[in-house]
């Protein structure tokens, strides 16, 4: 096993050199992580709108349900994303298991409730604000959720953010319908648990430094994002 320091200088080393390995799997995280962000928010913006407008009495028990989705382990997702792909699974003739596909599915179910929270959380308030003028321009229904879902658009730019924080850092439900396969399916958190316990530090390290820089772009972006406006605000009221 490789000291710490030689470990870290060579990390630094594939970073710089943007090593083949290193790349390869850079590349398809982002690729699985953002695909999964796109797939949440065509589910997860409308019904979120919706709910951020919606006078139905169902409201309160979706809401709950939401609320307990957050919090759902992604081994569980991952077992049951697995158990309907696999052969004897409802989606077992697709052949998607160990797939890059399997894994977008997995990330998209865990990030949809998310999403859903924090636009109708976002959506909420600007329906409060606008609600007068809205109805009495008549702007109902599928046109009421398009006008907020625009005009809240900066603000609901967080949510994606905070979705694809969680996708990229996803271990658990993406190396059980993943499977970790070298070149098909390592991302960048099962590769740096394997590469650990095979005592491979410096790839580790490499992948682990820039699994945290993206964490600190996607942070500050929300922070950026979220702080967008106030001034204005303040001097407005």
């Amino acid at each position: 096993m490789q000291s710490f320091s030689e470990a870290f200088f060579e990390a630094l080393r594939l970073i710089v050199a943007f090593d083949g390995d290193l790349r390869e799997i850079i590349l398809l995280s982002l690729q699985v992580s953002l695909s999964a962000v796109i797939v949440a928010s065509i589910v997860g913006l409308p019904a979120g709108a919706w709910l951020a407008t919606t006078q139905s009495r169902l409201r309160p028990v979706i809401l709950t349900i939401v609320s307990a989705l957050m919090g759902l382990p992604p081994v569980v997702v991952g077992l049951v994303v697995y158990l309907l792909l696999s052969n004897a699974g409802a989606l077992g003739p697709l052949q998607l298991l160990y797939t890059p596909t399997a894994m977008i599915i997995a990330q998209s179910i865990l990030i949809t409730p998310i999403i859903i929270a924090l636009t109708r959380e976002t959506l909420a308030d600007l329906y409060l604000q606008y609600r007068e003028q809205l109805s009495l321009l008549g702007v109902r229904s599928t046109a009421l959720i398009k006008t907020l879902l625009w005009e809240g658009r900066r603000g609901l730019m967080t949510a994606l953010l905070a979705g694809f924080g969680r996708a990229i850092a996803e271990v658990g439900a993406v190396i059980i319908v993943g499977g970790n396969i070298n070149h098909v399916t390592r991302v960048m958190t099962t590769t740096i648990a394997l590469e650990t316990s095979k005592g491979n530090l410096s790839l580790a390290l490499g992948l682990g430094i820039v699994l945290v820089l993206i964490a600190l772009l996607v942070n500050a972006a929300v922070l950026t994002l979220g702080s967008y406006g106030r001034p204005s605000e303040k001097r407005s009221s």
